[in-house]
């Protein structure tokens, strides 16, 4: 059940930031592109990045215990506000993006590893 939820979070939680990018007519991996070039790489490494950082930010949410949609939105809120205004305001790539969607990916990710389970 929790590699299922995993792989839900770290899949689904683009959906915001890909449906904004694909509207504008943007480079749809350019997130991804962007998550990569913390490690010197491309689009490939920003999967691996990307993969990496989902299981990390799992790993806290689920050792913490947080638990329900608003605890998850909050989580979202907070994780996003250290990825992409702490660490991630180092990296040219990660500043250009736009914010709002990449903010809501976070939230969707915060959403979707803490909320409702089914019983």
């Amino acid at each position: 059940m929790c590699l299922r939820r995993f792989l839900l979070a770290a899949l689904l939680s683009g959906v915001p930031s890909t449906a904004h990018t694909l509207a504008i007519g943007d480079d749809p991996l350019r997130a991804t592109k962007a998550a990569g070039s913390m490690v010197g790489g491309g689009a490939g490494a920003g999967v691996a990045v990307h993969l990496a950082v989902s299981a990390w930010w799992m790993f806290v949410l689920r050792r913490l215990r947080v638990r329900g949609v608003v605890a998850g939105v909050v989580a979202g809120l907070l994780i996003a506000a250290l990825d992409l205004e702490v660490i991630g305001r180092r990296n040219e790539q990660i500043r250009a993006l736009p914010k709002v969607p990449q903010w809501l990916d976070h939230v969707a990710f915060g959403v979707l590893v803490a909320g409702r389970r089914r019983t």
